[in-house]
């Protein structure tokens, strides 16, 4: 199935440079890496939501990867198949060998394929034990 999304600013479509919409025919529009013990449950969750309520299929592990499935074989299919990969850049990412695995074969992506990449850097200032409050 084609869609053609908005995504102004970062993709255009293969008929015009100039403009701002895609046309898709991959399974999703953006793949999101993160790590999960540090943004799943809030930063994570809120943009996959807006990605979500914005009509843009988003790629997010613990919503698309099946029971049984082997887990990084899935990952690395998904960040191919993506248009983008958005690295959620956060305090333990890099302390994790599934992220620099992921961010190994976006990287490839990006030169091979020409995907396009988007980072966001987070840094969590906890006010309580219950409020992590992210400045970008």
């Amino acid at each position: 199935m084609t869609s053609t999304i908005a995504f102004p600013g970062v993709l255009s479509s293969p008929s015009s440079s100039n403009s701002p919409f895609l046309t898709l025919q991959s399974n999703h529009n953006v793949f999101l890496s993160f790590r999960g013990d540090d943004t799943r449950n809030n930063f994570t969750v809120d943009l996959y939501q807006a990605f979500v309520r914005n009509g843009i299929n988003t790629f997010k592990d613990d919503k698309e990867l099946r029971k049984g499935e082997e887990i990084l074989p899935a990952l690395l299919k998904a960040i191919e198949e993506s248009k983008v990969s958005n690295i959620i850049f956060s305090e333990n990412y890099a302390s994790s060998t599934w992220c620099l695995d992921e961010l190994l074969k976006i990287l490839r992506c990006k030169e091979s394929k020409q995907q396009k990449v988007s980072s966001r850097l987070l840094q969590s200032r906890a006010i309580d034990s219950t409020t992590p409050k992210w400045k970008f």
